[in-house]
């Protein structure tokens, strides 16, 4: 079922990241770029076995905040690209300091929710910060490295179209490595022994291979919605 479940979960939240932009256009994707980034670090905690391997839940999630910053890159420009970043930077340090802040509660003799909130936020400031930390880093990279490789194509090609599949796997899986080894560090060293980690490491870094590959049609047809937006005006 793990596996089942990352599937569709793929296919679930590109659809949504797709549907919000051609229905609401970059606010759309702003929208579903903060979601994730807050949903992903109460998933990240989640350690499962799928397809043989040990691994966090949460990369499907991180995944999408990539491929968004690509779709506004590509369709709406590099600054809005960045936006969608501090978007990320800021909805987590908003979360950060709320979730702390419930556990300050004294909870009332009739409370049952209190000790599972507990169990589950008293572990996520570590978790936060580095993805905070890491989100930050890789996602800016990113979005530096997909115009890189824009400007390189178009100077050496003549054409600002073509290459779009090398431009968002080029910047993508490049970001993703600095990205899993980063995180994977800072969020679980000492808490996991070395190969479990190694274990996080290749597990979520192969997922991220297999996402953003995934993700390169939805570019393409996220490309194709902003053109008739485009023509209709």
């Amino acid at each position: 079922m793990n596996e089942l479940i990352l599937i569709l979960s793929v296919v679930v939240i590109y659809g949504v990241a797709l549907l919000a932009y051609r229905l609401f256009g970059k606010s759309g994707l702003y929208c579903v770029s903060v979601m994730a980034t807050v949903l992903a670090n109460v998933e990240v905690i989640i350690l499962i076995k799928a397809f043989g391997m040990e691994q966090t839940l949460g990369n499907v999630l991180f995944a999408v905040t990539f491929l968004i910053t690509d779709i506004l890159s590509e369709c709406e420009g590099k600054k809005c690209a960045n936006k969608a970043v501090f978007l990320g930077i800021f909805s987590q340090i908003v979360f950060l300091i709320l979730s702390q802040s419930w556990l300050l509660y004294t909870p009332s003799e009739n409370d049952t929710a209190m000790a599972a909130i507990k169990a589950v936020f008293s572990n996520t400031p570590r978790v936060v910060l580095a993805s905070l930390a890491v989100y930050a880093i890789s996602q800016i990279f990113d979005v530096w490295l997909y115009h890189k490789w824009w400007d390189f194509t178009e100077k050496k090609f003549g054409d600002k179209r073509k290459f779009l599949w090398l431009r968002n796997n080029g910047s993508t899986l490049v970001s993703q490595i600095l990205n899993t080894l980063l995180f994977t560090v800072i969020a679980f060293a000492g808490t996991y022994d070395f190969k479990t980690l190694l274990s996080i490491f290749g597990s979520s870094y192969l997922i991220y291979v297999v996402t953003t590959l995934l993700d390169t049609p939805v570019l393409y047809l996220a490309r194709r919605v902003a053109e008739k937006r485009s023509t209709a005006q």
